[in-house]
């Protein structure tokens, strides 16, 4: 007699559908959501849709790997889930990918940043449309000119000069606030993803107060990081806490622990996959440190040497910094001085600092650092026991991509093919 199927073997095949390609299933949720989310917004004022609403989901959909997404389902598939689940597991990616949205958005705004995945970042966008529409494209230096070659010819020119300027001021601080606002409008739609999911009753509540978690330790990061380039913050351990905060746990470890938590895992497998996440968060963001000074800027979207341009005291830096204290290098210490935090600088002092984080052992370091990080990673999935191997092995093959490393095979199996993931091609 032919098995008749039943709802769980449909659930199965869609899990299993999901595994083949879980950024495209991640893709479909975030059509759907941001549909939604845009047409209430539209039914609020059209303008705003246009101007704010649609950048949010042009931007959302437009870039990334969609890592926080593939780290909730692989969280779920290596616990057993999948079935009844896979639907609240892709909206929370999703929700996951919103955030990432308002996370990037708003640190352009704080950092300054022109580009963001090779093109102009979002307040960035905002100004030039606005700017154009006044006739300023370069609105502040045109004005000024203006205002200086024809001081001579009367007050009506120099007052059409200031208000020249004022029109191009205008556009700059229009174009930051416009990016505010959209930041908070992406996160405002990841809770709202979150709240019209519907959970299992004995998940629920572990999987919101990892969101919360999530949401507070990530504001928290980007806190830590504007302070650190304020105070000219010299520590490395000060330099690994904010990392942890900004972006390892928000980008590997929560994800992971949502996942797990919708599969119903028992503590010893959450707490299995916490330090996996957290390690394997950690060498993502120092391998961003790396990609941030020795990266291709074809590659990553984003110009090389900003970091160093904005003063910023990652643990590359704070590294190189005490190794030239130790070995008395007064050079290399003037180099650094004399590089951070300075806007204008060249591409030859960026060589320059470059040469110092290579002649200081700070690189090596921090790629030998990576390695171990994503090392201890795996190490942590060894006594796992799964149902499913095959989702080991993809989650194996993610850390260690995500961490930057080497492929290795994991235990019992060949290494699982993954695409790369760039932190600073999106993801951040």
């Amino acid at each position: 007699m032919r098995r008749i199927r039943t709802a769980d073997d449909q659930g199965t095949d869609q899990a299993r559908a999901v595994d083949a390609d879980v950024a495209g299933a991640v893709e479909r949720v975030l059509d759907e959501v941001l549909g939604a989310r845009l047409a209430e917004a539209a039914a609020a004022d059209a303008l705003f849709g246009r101007d704010i609403a649609e950048r949010v989901a042009r931007f959302t959909l437009g870039g990334g790997k969609r890592l926080r997404g593939r780290f909730v389902w692989w969280g779920l598939r290596v616990c057993g889930g999948g079935g009844e689940t896979a639907g609240a597991a892709l909206r929370l990616a999703a929700a996951l990918e919103l955030v990432q949205t308002c996370a990037l958005v708003h640190d352009d705004v704080m950092d300054g940043a022109e580009l963001r995945r090779g093109r102009p970042a979002l307040h960035a966008e905002v100004r030039g449309q606005y700017a154009q529409q006044s006739g300023q494209e370069r609105p502040v230096r045109s004005a000024e000119t203006f205002g200086r070659s024809v001081e001579t010819a009367g007050r009506f020119t120099e007052t059409s000069g200031r208000s020249a300027e004022t029109s191009g001021r205008s556009a700059e601080s229009f174009g930051r606030s416009a990016a505010i606002l959209a930041g908070d409008l992406a996160l405002a739609w990841a809770d709202d993803t979150v709240m019209d999911t519907s959970f299992p009753a004995s998940a629920r509540s572990a999987v919101h107060a990892l969101w919360r978690t999530m949401r507070t330790e990530m504001v928290a990061g980007q806190y830590l990081d504007l302070h650190g380039q304020v105070t000219a913050c010299r520590s490395p351990a000060r330099a690994v806490r904010t990392a942890r905060l900004k972006s390892a746990r928000y980008s590997v470890e929560r994800p992971l622990l949502m996942g797990a938590a919708l599969a119903g895992a028992d503590d010893r497998t959450a707490g299995a996959l916490r330090s996996a996440g957290r390690c394997a968060g950690l060498a993502f963001q120092l391998h961003d440190d790396l990609l941030g000074v020795f990266g291709d800027p074809e590659k990553t979207g984003k110009p090389s040497g900003d970091d160093i341009r904005e003063g910023k005291p990652t643990y590359l830096t704070t590294v190189a910094r005490a190794r030239a204290e130790a070995a008395g290098d007064d050079g290399a210490l003037g180099v650094l001085d004399a590089a951070l935090g300075d806007p204008d600088l060249s591409a030859a002092a960026v060589d320059r600092v470059r040469d110092v984080f290579v002649s200081t052992g700070a690189r090596a370091a921090l790629e030998d650092k990576i390695e171990t990080l994503a090392d201890r990673s795996t190490a942590y999935l060894a006594g796992l026991r799964t149902a499913d191997p095959a989702a080991l092995r993809h989650l194996h093959a993610l850390l260690r991509a995500t961490a930057g490393a080497r492929p290795h095979a994991p235990p019992g199996g060949s290494p699982v093919t993954v695409p790369v993931v760039a932190a600073r091609a999106g993801e951040r």
